[in-house]
């Protein structure tokens, strides 16, 4: 008894070992040693098979190979190619194959397991459903004032015209394979009445009544397309705005030329006033008959003022104007020479020296020396540089020992 137990034990724990090891080991094969074969993951492929040593998997390549499952056994696969009626409905991937779906225009049949062409809804019927690439075209007919006079596959049945109450009349009714047939009244035609506008004036052949026995009619004119009175009457409307546009624009040229000349003869006769001798220069000293030019007498004035006044900035902030009487003095000291004032060597005055360290070369000195007032157009032409300054001024004078003149010009600026 207690053997037979123990048989039954040993066949038990035999059946149970290999059910475990197969739930453990998903691939359910195993190396030489008894190691579970390793299975390669979606996307990889098996490049070595497992055996004596373990699987070996590689990268499949994107959009040219693939694989979708885990395995220990499969390779990377090539991807389809869509030829043909087919075309790519997702592209494909490492780990993915290509989708491919039937072209526009086209539906894969069940029948026949092909790309068929879509079918097209007749004159009457439009599209429900439009064809997609696993189904064809669903139609459905035109009602409640709806129509479509072609055959499609994409454009559903379209809504009736409705023609204007008051400038429209209706010719032809809306049916499902035809719209509304609408003329326009021409309201510049006053013989025109609807029953004779209700022939469309796009009709090769004009409806006509049949006259009655042994009447006769005349033929009908064509009737005039609508619009194309109301174009003439614009016409002259368009003409007349124009010539006003026109004719405005040449007023405006002229007025600016005529201002334009106008200010032109101003500033001319402002010109001629400003040059027109004034009464007192016309004749001076009547008693004696002595006659003086006045342009003669105005450039004698300016002079005598340019002479009268020098100037010389202060530090850049303001300018000095010395008075004539002094400007006169500071003249005659710095003609004087260095030994007194009957020197008479031109070389040896003093105003040269001031030229010579207020930084002038000996061509500017000489050209001083031929003005008729050296000392006044030395001053007058430092005065006119951005150095120029009172300060710099005295300063030169106190170098070649004329404080008296420098104090004389401190004195003169503090008095203006």
């Amino acid at each position: 008894m207690g053997s037979s137990i123990l048989m039954l034990l040993l066949l038990a724990a035999a059946t149970i070992e290999p059910n475990a090891h197969a739930q453990t080991c998903n691939s359910r094969q195993y190396t030489s040693s008894g190691e579970c074969c390793r299975q390669c993951q979606p996307g990889e492929g098996m490049v070595k098979p497992c055996g004596r040593q373990q699987t070996v998997c590689s990268q499949c390549l994107d959009s040219e190979t693939f694989s979708e499952n885990y395995s220990h056994t499969e390779v990377c696969q090539p991807c389809t190619k869509c030829t043909g009626l087919m075309r790519m409905l997702t592209p494909c991937t490492d780990s993915n194959d290509a989708i491919c779906a039937c072209d526009y225009g086209y539906f894969m049949s069940e029948m026949t397991g092909k790309c068929e062409p879509c079918t097209l809804c007749p004159v009457g019927m439009g599209v429900l459903l439009r064809c997609e690439h696993d189904r064809d075209t669903i139609c459905e007919e035109c009602i409640d004032e709806t129509y479509s006079d072609q055959e499609s596959s994409l454009d559903p049945c379209l809504p009736c015209s409705i023609c204007d109450s008051i400038l429209d009349v209706e010719l032809q009714p809306c049916s499902k394979v035809k719209d509304t047939v609408c003329q326009a009244i021409n309201p510049f035609d006053p013989s025109a009445s609807p029953e004779s506008s209700m022939v469309p004036f796009f009709s090769e052949n004009p409806l006509s009544v049949s006259p009655p026995d042994g009447a006769t009619t005349a033929r009908p004119s064509p009737l005039m397309p609508f619009g194309q009175g109301l174009n003439k009457k614009l016409i002259p409307i368009y003409c007349s705005i124009l010539a006003a546009v026109v004719v405005g624009l040449v007023a405006f040229i002229v007025f600016k030329k005529w201002n334009s000349c106008k200010q032109n003869k101003q500033g001319s006769n402002n010109c001629a006033v400003s040059q027109t001798p004034s009464p007192e220069g016309e004749k001076l000293h009547s008693d004696s008959g002595i006659s003086v030019d006045s342009q003669s007498l105005q450039e004698q004035q300016q002079q005598q003022q340019m002479q009268a006044q020098t100037v010389v900035k202060i530090d850049g902030e303001s300018n000095l104007t010395i008075p004539p009487h002094k400007c006169e003095e500071v003249e005659k000291l710095l003609n004087q020479g260095c030994g007194g004032e009957g020197t008479g060597a031109e070389d040896d005055t003093d105003w040269c020296n001031l030229a010579g360290l207020l930084g002038y070369e000996d061509k500017h000195i000489n050209s001083f020396r031929q003005e008729e007032h050296p000392v006044r157009a030395l001053l007058s032409d430092w005065a006119s540089k951005d150095c120029a300054s009172l300060d710099a001024l005295c300063s030169a004078l106190r170098k070649i020992n004329r404080d008296d003149v420098a104090q004389s010009l401190i004195t003169a600026t503090s008095a203006v």
